[in-house]
């Protein structure tokens, strides 16, 4: 038996049912009658939750599935049970299967076979709860523990950058004679955990602020992301093609962030002894949307790899190449945010092809639409 009495609503405009069902009932459970629909919603509105809504089929103005479907809309948790002696079996049918009704009870009711429906749909009931319970504490988890990795994240950069800075006077002054080249791979190390703290960051905010919709300039984006990573390979040359004839609204960080990531790795990823590495930077933007490919000359990634490389933490080890294995991971999430998609092509050996399309909102449409993941 429930821990709780299990209380059932039955609606029907006959009174000597609902007189008969309370009678057969009552013991075993808390009974609500209503033999109108107003009466009906008053007791749905009680602070008390009702868990089994019974309703006859034959009521006037308006069907048994029809208020069962209607309830639903403010009433979503209550199973829902139909009683009658007659109705349209595919009318029938399709009330089950999109989940208007839980079940059928032809009337007359049989007493076991109903006492082992009520049974059966507060399991069902007390089971939804729970699940909703947890997963209002997995989320409640999850939030918390995004918000801690943010902030730690943060508070590692400042002693982080206090290294590099002190590694950097080092250099400047020569103060400090290293021979073995010991300073350059704590530079290194504390350059490569920066990067990893500064792509939690990202996926952070990535996650949790709304999308926005801005103007924005694709040339600007491309020049401010090369900026930033050039570093890593002075020696690639930037192929640059930006059409932009008409203006593009999106959102400038998600952007910045697909941007960063792909240029990135295609800067890291060419072959060590190349001649002539080079990364092209295409976009063309139409009133519709925007096109991106970012393409290289570079080592290229190993076919059976391709269908992994968007998924978090993934890293081709035969690569040997540094890395967090989220960057990818971030691009795609960023990219889906804002109501796109991207594709990747590659030969191994030769070179890899980004493909990034992205939706125009400008005019009417910036201020209508706001990402799908909302």
């Amino acid at each position: 038996m429930p821990a709780e009495r299990i209380r059932i609503l039955y609606v029907d405009d006959e009174v000597n049912n609902l007189a008969a069902f309370r009678a057969t009932f009552r013991r075993d459970y808390d009974v609500f009658t209503a033999p109108h629909i107003d009466e009906a919603y008053q007791i749905l509105s009680q602070e008390q939750p009702i868990h089994l809504v019974i309703a006859d089929q034959r009521m006037p103005g308006m069907t048994g599935v029809e208020f069962l479907t209607d309830i639903r809309k403010k009433y979503p948790d209550p199973l829902r049970v139909l009683l009658t002696a007659h109705m349209d079996l595919e009318a029938l049918i399709e009330a089950v299967n999109e989940g208007r009704i839980y079940r059928y009870i032809r009337k007359p009711w049989n007493e076991a076979e109903l006492h082992n429906t009520i049974h059966n749909a507060y399991e069902i009931y007390m089971t939804r709860v729970e699940l909703r319970e947890k997963m209002q504490m997995l989320e409640k988890t999850n939030d918390e523990l995004s918000r801690f990795i943010y902030s730690a994240s943060h508070d590692l950069r400042s002693p982080l950058m206090s290294v590099l800075g002190i590694l950097n006077l080092a250099k400047m002054d020569q103060s400090v004679v290293d021979p073995n080249g010991y300073l350059k791979m704590i530079e290194t190390s504390v350059l490569r955990l920066d990067d990893f703290i500064q792509k939690i960051i990202e996926y952070y905010k990535n996650s949790r602020l709304e999308v926005e919709h801005e103007p924005v300039d694709f040339r600007q984006q491309i020049e401010d992301a090369i900026a930033s990573c050039q570093h890593m390979h002075p020696a690639v040359e930037f192929k640059i093609d930006v059409d932009q004839p008409v203006p593009f609204v999106g959102d400038n960080f998600r952007i910045s962030v697909v941007l960063n990531n792909l240029i990135s790795n295609a800067i890291k990823y060419q072959k060590p002894d190349a001649q002539n590495p080079w990364v092209a930077i295409r976009v063309k933007v139409n009133p519709q949307e925007a096109w991106i490919r970012v393409s290289d000359n570079g080592i290229g990634i190993i076919q059976e790899h391709l269908q992994n490389i968007f998924k978090m933490f993934f890293r081709t080890k035969s690569l040997n190449k540094p890395g967090a294995g989220i960057g990818l991971y971030i691009a795609k999430e960023a990219v889906s945010r804002m109501g796109g998609t991207i594709d990747v092509h590659s030969v191994y050996g030769e070179g890899t092809s980004f493909e990034v399309h992205l939706p125009n909102y400008s005019g009417h449409e910036m201020h209508a639409h706001h990402s799908a993941a909302e």
